[in-house]
């Protein structure tokens, strides 16, 4: 039974409804940023997500490779994530997507080294005739998190997020957005087959206690 992230890590990928703070450990990602429309048919967010999969499922069959990786076991790919913020303020204006910044990103199994990942990239470009260049190995260490489980539309965050504030006001957090710490989601359904109202989208901040 090949190992899936989201079963064997539920309390990172399948929150309840309900806010709840959680301390994330560090991990390894394939990532492509931009900016722009994540909406835009043929624009940087579509085809950024085409290199994420095209890479990752290279790394997942790379068994039937003659490319060895150590340590390698069989495992589901990882759910889309996206890290999302705009320039020069914390809040998020879904109103204005053109102005979206994002990194989008792909978890990867400990096994997988940048040099498996440098061979997953050139091997990717060169079979699907994509240019997966633009792919990045990074490593993120999220640490102390709130994060719930958001059922609907992209565009009905803020009432969930709204929901987060409340929670982190009323047990002595605060957010900590930053540069480095930014607004994270985590997809679960597929946007091209589930209806809006039951999407079921992971919304995750960073947080720090306030200290009086």
């Amino acid at each position: 039974m090949p190992f899936d992230f989201k079963k064997e890590y539920k309390e990172f990928y399948m929150p309840k409804k309900t806010p709840s703070v959680i301390n994330v450990p560090k991990a390894n990602y394939i990532a492509v940023e931009g900016k722009g429309n994540p909406n835009e048919e043929g624009g940087d967010y579509k085809k950024a997500i085409g290199i994420l999969y095209a890479v990752a499922y290279t790394l997942k069959m790379s068994y039937k490779t003659d490319y060895h990786i150590d340590g390698f076991f069989e495992y589901v790919v990882p759910p889309l994530e996206g890290f999302w913020w705009q320039e020069n303020t914390d809040d998020i204006d879904y109103n204005d997507k053109s102005s979206f910044c994002w990194i989008s990103v792909i978890r990867l199994p400990d096994f997988v080294s940048e040099s498996d990942f440098d061979w997953a990239v050139k091997t990717a470009s060169e079979k699907k005739k994509l240019d997966c260049s633009s792919a990045k190995f990074i490593t993120i260490d999220e640490g102390l998190c709130v994060q719930i489980m958001h059922i609907g539309a992209f565009d009905d965050e803020p009432d969930t997020v709204k929901i987060m504030d409340d929670y982190l006001r009323q047990n002595g957090y605060e957010n900590d957005l930053s540069e480095s710490r930014r607004h994270h989601e985590i997809y679960l359904s597929d946007a091209r087959k589930t209806a809006p109202e039951k999407m079921k989208t992971v919304i995750r901040h960073p947080i720090k206690r306030i200290i009086k």
